[in-house]
């Protein structure tokens, strides 16, 4: 039996219609399954540095301090280690830790917090996770690109934080309540000690 007489060209059209209009249908789901991948990378990626965030402060009752662009201070150029100083306190001397690339540990002994420090899914497109720190509090951001996520933050959107190209709307944050700002935390903070004084 051969091929072509299978199907009338009426059933043929009819099957190739039915095929297209699956086709129309599937794509856009696949699409919003990735996105929503994407996020769920992200939601994950907020909680694993945030973790590792915690370890670091229960070493050095510390966090890292923040670089302008957004990234983790805690990163040596090649060559460099601490080193005590005359008054036997250590002496580091970090840059910022680059997404994707630099582990995140302890520059003395070496403990290990983080393998690598993980980077937006969409670092592609120019999307980056911020990361804001005085050493004594912490912020953190990303983009969700599902807008109706339920992280998503009017109030962060309003800051308009760029996180790489994109404008940050969801954050985690530690002793500074978000929306606020590292700074107005500061003022909080030196306001409430003076009332106690």
């Amino acid at each position: 039996m051969k091929l072509k007489n299978l199907f009338t060209k009426s059933e043929s059209k009819a099957l190739i219609l039915i095929f297209l209009i699956l086709i129309v249908v599937a794509i856009p789901n696949f699409i919003a399954s990735l996105r929503r991948a994407r996020d769920q990378v992200r939601r994950d990626d907020l909680g694993s540095i945030v973790h590792a965030l915690a370890e670091y402060y229960s070493t050095f009752e510390a966090f890292p301090l923040s670089s302008p662009d957004g990234k983790i201070m805690n990163c040596l150029k090649l060559g460099d280690v601490p080193y005590k100083d005359e008054k036997g306190q250590w002496i580091i001397n970090p840059i910022p830790c680059e997404w994707a690339k630099d582990p995140f540990v302890n520059q003395i002994s070496g403990r290990v917090y983080m393998k690598i420090l993980p980077r937006d899914p969409n670092w592609e497109s120019g999307a980056s996770y911020k990361y804001v720190s005085d050493g004594r509090r912490y912020q953190l951001f990303a983009t969700m690109e599902g807008k109706s996520e339920p992280e998503v933050d009017k109030l962060i959107i309003d800051q308009g934080l760029s996180c790489g190209t994109q404008v940050c709307n969801v954050g985690r944050s530690y002793a500074c309540d978000i929306p606020k700002t590292l700074t107005i935390c500061e003022e909080e903070a030196v306001a409430a000690q003076r009332q106690s004084d």
